[in-house]
Parts: structure tokens; sequence; C-alpha cells
């Protein structure tokens, strides 16, 4: 056994007692600096720790590990899910998707991990995705719409993400412009839908999902904390992370079903009843520079219609959006 895994022996042999450094010390001979390092490395896996002056330390919770046989006992859906890879730590979830997607994997195909080293949102940014505390997944598309449809999908997760979240807990949140995921301003969820086309022609389309369900304020490096929060933060409990999933996944292929066989339509006006953006001052930040007006609506391909103080109408089909 490693050292983290013969410290939680210990605690395992002395359940719902303090045990203090010097004798997780003397027992595992070494430094009680060592120590506190190792029940660190045990806090960001998703051990929960009670630590009291002059008792030491206490075991309170285990992290919440997924298991692709619960997942699945608990879908309802015909197609979302039913392959699974899920896998402990890997650098992108987009990245293994793509690869099965391009080895012909099904549509539908989920990839989920418990840890992403390498995270992405849209625009390039990093996603923090630490272990065990969130849902890092990707999911295979293979939507037969024409490649300039695209944008359209990305709306379409934003709604489902938001209807399940909602489902699963009474909270306030909602989308900002064009699939952010808000809880009183601070984000919560963010969506990547990237799309691969041969010739013009979409071959598949790779849905990537970050929620941030139980993570902790201490679990946010001190750059995040004032603009992001969780799940768990908002409602004070830890959450279930499978029934999420579920609960998404069932979302997703409700509303994806609804835009193949009705269009956008329906999901533009789903979009625009849990949206935080339309009706607001916004100032966007575009590679041609700053636009700044009133968020009026959304078009057909998903661009937001900014109305300028000089009456222009402006369409963003790209930018960052910061609320006036």
């Amino acid at each position: 056994m490693n050292m983290n895994e013969r410290i939680l022996a210990i605690f395992e042999q002395n359940p719902d007692v303090f045990v203090s450094g010097e004798q997780l010390s003397e027992q595992l001979k070494c430094s009680r600096t060592a120590i506190w390092k190792h029940i660190r490395e045990l806090k960001e896996q998703g051990y929960e720790f009670e630590a009291v002056s002059r008792k030491g330390y206490r075991l309170i919770r285990k992290p919440d590990r997924l298991s692709a046989i619960k997942l699945m006992a608990a879908l309802q859906t015909r197609k979302l899910g039913r392959t699974i890879k899920l896998l402990d730590e890997v650098d992108s979830t987009q990245i293994v998707a793509q690869k099965l997607a391009e080895e012909g994997a099904a549509e539908g195909t989920l990839v989920i991990a418990e840890q992403q080293n390498a995270g992405r949102g849209r625009m390039g940014k990093p996603w923090h995705s630490p272990k065990g505390k969130g849902i890092w997944m990707s999911i295979v598309l293979r939507p037969t719409t024409p490649m300039h449809f695209t944008p359209q999908l990305t709306l379409l997760a934003a709604v489902a993400v938001c209807r399940a979240i909602r489902k699963l807990a009474p909270l306030p949140v909602a989308i900002k412009w064009p699939n952010d995921l808000l809880i009183d301003g601070r984000k919560v969820c963010g969506i990547l839908l990237e799309s691969f086309a041969e010739d013009e022609r979409l071959r598949y389309v790779i849905a990537g999902i970050g929620i941030s369900v139980n993570l902790e304020p201490d679990d946010y490096p001190d750059y995040l904390e004032p603009i992001a929060t969780s799940l768990r933060i908002a409602a004070g409990k830890q959450l279930d992370r499978t029934a999420l999933i579920a609960l998404v996944l069932e979302e997703l292929e409700q509303l994806y079903e609804l835009y193949q066989e009705s269009g956008f339509p329906p999901i533009r006006a789903a979009w625009e009843a849990l949206t935080i953006s339309i009706g607001r001052t916004v100032r966007g930040m575009t590679s041609k520079g700053e636009v700044t007006g009133v968020a009026e609506s959304i078009d057909d391909m998903g661009a937001l219609l900014v109305r300028t103080s000089d009456g222009e109408t402006v369409k963003l089909y790209t930018a960052e959006i910061q609320t006036l």
C-alpha cells in the first residue's frame, strides 16, 4: 500500500475516532508534516476529515464514487448513455470521446471521468475538474442537421442541464448566453460542443458538460472563488451525482428528439424562458471589439441580438458577455 492507503487503513480500523498526528506519525514512521500533506492529498480526492486541536483527525466522509452499473440502472433513456466509458482520471473527456467517435462509437456513447487534468471550456478557457466532486462528461452525437446549425445544439444542451438541475434541487439556476449556467451570478456549469466535419458534411458532435456538483469553497483556486460556485454550496448539502447524470441525459434525449422532429423554435422558446441574458444591458467582448446594449433575443442560429444605444441591432455569434 502507498502512504495514503496506509493512512486510510488506520482510519478504517478506528471508525468515528480521532487519531492524532503524533499517532499517525509513529505508526507510519514519517514526520507530522508529511502526515499533514497526505491528509491534504486525501481531501483533494474527496475524503473529508474533521480536525480538532489536540485530538487530531477524524474521517467523516468518503468520496462519492461513480459506478457504471448504478448509472445504467438509473437511466431512463433509449439511446444516450447506453454505452458508458467511466474513467478515473483523464486530460479531457472531450479528447477521449472524439477518439471513440473516430473509431465509430454509436450516438449516445458517454465518457465520464472522476477527474480532468486539462478540462476546457469555451474559447479555450481551462475548466476546474477536481476528483470525485463534479460531473465531467462528454457525449457523442451524430445529428443529421447541416454543419451551420450546430450552435443550436449548444443552446439545447444548456436547456437540458438547467432543467435537470432544477428537477434535482430547488435552486435558482439560469442560463447566461450562450451556455453557461449560473446561480446568483456565479458559474456552476459550462458546456462545450465541438463539431467535426469532412468535406463540409457534419460527421459528429462531442457535447462536453461540466457541472460543479459537490465542490466546497476550499476546492476552488483563489482566482475562481469570486466567480464560481457549486450545487452543494448553493443547496447546503451534498447531491447525488448519479441521479443528476441520469436526469441530464433524459432531458437531453427528450429535447434532442423534439429538435429532430420540430426544429429549433421550441428549443429557442425553452432557452429564452430559462435565460437571465434577455432584457438586460450587456457588454460583449468580441474579436472585433466591444459591443454594449440591451440583449433583446436570439435568432434562429442562436446568435444574441443586441440593440445598441444608437438603435443598431448587432448579432453576436461568439463573445464573452458581461451583464451590466
